[in-house]
């Protein structure tokens, strides 16, 4: 049985250790912040400006002015600082993000990773993914394993506009977890499987090529 969006985010949040520093990009990503477990203390940072982001707030309770990236409401904590724009991409174009946790429409057995744009369509600007993917140590991956015609998402190459090369090193999907051993040609490892799901239909389900 696949893993729905909740359970990914869950064991997304498995790859986050005490004292990292970490940016969530827009989408399911945001969701890895409710399954932090407990003892483990980490800092998100904001593309827009924030280090130190709370939850989400309660119904009610919400300050229209306190937004993440992606525009949904959040809450601060006591140690939260504010600064500018340009302040927050100096963090992550300095490498002082551990980890950033992204959605993708596709991602490549080399690594690649496109999850900005679809040729022919509106949209409202690659956000800070381009920075992310080369500034963070670590990039793990959320998506679905298929997209909405049963095609691939983790592909022999991508076919979409790339938002950085060769840099991805875990992807989640609904069905299954891979990882490399480092970034320099390593191939990706298929290392854990969702509950009922065989690693034949991974198999099936997916054109890259990886290792057992």
């Amino acid at each position: 049985m696949a893993w729905t969006r909740d359970q990914m985010a869950a064991r997304a949040a498995q790859e986050l250790h005490d004292g990292f520093y970490v940016n969530l990009g827009i989408g399911m990503p945001t969701l890895v912040a409710n399954h932090v477990a407990e003892g483990i203390d980490i800092t998100l940072q904001s593309e827009n400006g924030m280090l130190g982001m709370g939850p989400f707030p309660y119904a009610g309770e919400e300050d229209p002015d306190l937004i993440n990236a992606g525009k949904q409401t959040i809450t601060e904590l006591r140690r939260t600082s504010y600064f500018s724009s340009a302040d927050s991409f100096a963090m992550i174009r300095g490498g002082h993000m551990d980890l950033s946790i992204l959605g993708a429409m596709e991602v490549a057995q080399n690594g690649d990773i496109a999850n900005w744009m679809v040729p022919g369509k509106l949209v409202k600007g690659m956000g800070g993914a381009m920075d992310l993917v080369a500034g963070a140590r670590r990039i793990v991956v959320l998506m679905e394993h298929v997209d909405k015609a049963g095609g691939a998402k983790f592909k022999a190459a991508c076919s979409l506009p790339l938002t950085g090369a060769g840099v991805v090193d875990v992807i989640i999907t609904d069905l299954a977890v891979f990882e490399r051993a480092d970034r320099k040609g390593a191939p990706f490892r298929l290392i854990e499987t969702a509950p009922g799901v065989s690693a034949d239909e991974v198999r099936a389900k997916t054109e890259a090529a990886y290792e057992a």
